[in-house]
This record gives C-alpha cells, structure tokens and sequence, in this order.
C-alpha cells in the first residue's frame, strides 16, 4: 500500500515460515487482530499506540514490540508525524527449533511477559535480520541472524503461560473453548450465534461476552482472524485472490479485499506477489 504518508511492503523468505514487513503509518490504523506467529520488530521513527492483553502501550523509536502467537493487538500513530516500523513474522516451529539447537532440553515454547522490550541490542539483532530478509541475503546469513534474534528475544521471554488481563465475573473457561474450537475448524462457514452458544453450552449473550473477556475478540472479528490468516497462507502458496475469497469464507474478493488491506496494510494481490 502506498499513499502520501501511507506506506506498507512484504517479504516472504522461500523454505522458511519467515515474513518482513516495512511500513510508514501517519493515519492508516489497525483494526483487532491476531498471528498464528510470533510478530517482532523495531520502531524506526516516531511512536506507535497498541491494545494488548487488556492494556495500551507504546512503542517509541528504539523500542521493540513483541507479539506472541494468538495475541490479539491493534495499532495506530502515538504522534502527529506518523511513525515507521519494521516487522517479522515467525512461526513457532523455526523457534523451537532454533532453542532445542541452542539449549538442547529446553521445553516449551517462550512466551513474552511485555509486548514492548527496550533492549538495544535487541533491537539491533532484530534489524539485523529484517535487513537479511528485505536484502535477500544468502539464505546462510539469514538463518545465522535468525538464530541470533531468537536467542536475543528468548532472553526476555519465559516458557510459563503469559499473564491473561483481569476479567469479570465468574467465566466458563471450557465452555469458551469449546465455541473457539468450533470457530477455529469451521470457520469459513456461515455459522451462527446459537450454533456457538450450543457448542460452548451456555447462551448467546453469555458466549459473546465470556468470549471477549477471555480472548479479546467478539466470536465474529475472531472468525474474520482466522479467515484472514487462512488467506494469508493460501496466498503464499500462490492462490489467486479470488478463489482464496471463496476458499476462506468471504463473500467475494471485493470482501476479502478489503479486510486483508485493512488488516494487513496491503492488498491480497500485493502480499500474493511479495
């Protein structure tokens, strides 16, 4: 995407669950969504304002913003000028991999406490890495700096469960889990609020606001998530937009279109081709 004050662009590493993202934000602003990665980078210039796990943080210049697997955020400028950001997206096998190498019995994947670290020198083996990535450096350079951001980010991370924010109340914890794990196998389908609130055995109004209490997301942004990550892969694979439109659920490719641009700062047809 690109625009006066507005711009966003992807990379893709082949053989590797890796992803770069190079963006300049002035008014564009994230809506609630979630990765089924982890998501580190470094905030370049300026100042970026996020929700995350039941509180608002900023990342200034310097800072670096980390984001575990299936933690919901948004984003948009702290400051008037905008703000620049680079940003990578790891699956969770490559660092597993990169720690039971490392520290062999390791266990556990790391989950990070904070999503915003200041650390210097995690920051430069962050920007170490994207500029591996964006460069298209030989594919040794980019698993050595990989492994070193891996290790600088471990350091700041624990194999514990990340604090959940406070929630109201008396929760069914199961019962949330089961409406999730109906949304998660089909979420491309039409489903509706009873058929949510019989699989998690409670009512509907019950189900929508135990659900936003436990994961950050009414059942239908979480259900758009997932769509939205499924047309990710499907595009990455090479899919045309329009049959992944029709593959993940939305209506058309003007549907999907729109939300992926919304979501992610490009178009389906720009991420296809990165």
């Amino acid at each position: 995407m690109t625009s006066s004050g507005e711009r966003a662009a992807y990379w893709r590493v082949p053989g590797l669950a890796l992803e770069a993202l190079d963006a300049r934000f002035e008014r564009y602003a994230y809506p609630m969504h979630a990765h089924d990665t982890y998501s580190f980078g470094v905030t370049d210039h300026g100042a970026q304002s996020f929700v995350c796990r039941g509180g608002r943080h900023v990342s200034a210049a310097g800072l670096v913003m980390a984001f575990n697997p299936d933690d919901p955020h948004d984003g948009r400028s702290a400051v008037h000028d905008g703000y620049r950001y680079r940003m990578l997206h790891l699956g969770e096998d490559h660092v597993r991999e990169v720690l039971a190498d490392a520290t062999p019995g390791t266990s556990g994947l790391p989950l990070f406490a904070t999503p915003v670290v200041d650390d210097p020198a995690l920051a430069r083996a962050v920007a170490r890495l994207h500029t591996a990535v964006t460069g298209k450096a030989p594919r040794l350079v980019v698993e050595e700096r990989l492994t070193a951001a891996v290790l600088a980010l471990s350091r700041h991370a624990s194999t514990r469960p990340a604090p959940l924010p406070e929630r109201p109340g008396r929760l069914d914890l199961a019962a949330m889990e089961r409406a999730r794990r109906l949304l998660r196998q089909r979420f491309a389908e039409n489903l509706s609020a009873d058929d949510l609130a019989r699989a998690a055995g409670c009512s509907r109004f019950t189900l929508y606001r135990g659900f936003r209490a436990v994961y950050g997301f009414a059942p239908s942004d979480y259900q758009r998530d997932l769509r939205l990550r499924r047309a990710r892969a499907l595009l990455a694979e090479g899919m045309a937009p329009a049959t992944t439109a029709v593959e993940t659920g939305f209506a058309d490719q003007a549907h999907l279109t729109r939300w992926f641009t919304r979501t992610y700062g490009v178009t389906p047809a720009a991420y296809r081709a990165a």
